[in-house]
């Protein structure tokens, strides 16, 4: 099959969460390791600014805690305390001054950020996806993506989650429905 080619002017790098509360080695993840989540990760933002197309860094982050979603759940996540760096983004996705940052309070990065609006000055019509967790975040992001008329180019092998069986139920039967499932290596073949 013939991959289509991306404009690198009308194409965005989204990574998702690849922040030390949340990527830090010690997290267990499935079916990736968040060291190889890391490694991909930083392959892909090399080459989109290579490329010289956009990379979009988002984080999750809250100002006195009041911001952040609080609703009642039958299974809540015990992220523990925060520290001081939490929300600061690992080595492998420092943002440049070309990078834009996008903070969150939730799980998608599209409501309730400027996410939408800086894609859209841009001219961008396609997302490359990544970042951790397959199931929360980068799931979230692609389907509102996908809702906004994005083009969403999903990245497996630089995305994990808490349990294989979660990563795969994501990869398998929702990210083919709203976008295209590659590699990290058959992705950047697919950059322009």
């Amino acid at each position: 099959m013939q991959e289509t080619k991306f404009d690198p002017k009308k194409t965005a790098l989204v990574v998702i969460d690849m922040q030390k509360g949340i990527a830090a080695g010690d997290r267990k993840l499935a079916p990736h390791t968040a060291e190889e989540v890391r490694r991909n990760v930083g392959i892909a933002i090399r080459r989109f600014r290579d490329s010289g197309a956009k990379v979009f860094l988002v984080h999750v982050a809250g100002t006195d805690g009041a911001d952040m979603l609080k609703p009642l759940v039958d299974d809540a996540p015990n992220w523990g305390s925060p520290g001081q760096d939490w929300a600061e983004f690992v080595d492998e996705a420092k943002p440049t001054e070309k990078d834009i940052v996008i903070t969150k309070r939730q799980w998608g990065a599209f409501y309730g950020t400027e996410l939408d609006l800086q894609l859209r000055r841009r001219h961008i019509d396609t997302i490359f996806l990544c970042g951790i967790s397959t199931n929360i975040g980068v799931e979230t992001t692609a389907r509102e993506a996908y809702q906004h008329g994005y083009n969403v180019v999903l990245l497996e092998d630089a995305m994990s989650a808490m349990s294989k069986d979660e990563h795969d139920a994501a990869v398998k039967f929702i990210f083919p429905r709203i976008g295209i499932v590659r590699s990290t290596e058959q992705a950047m073949s697919m950059l322009g």
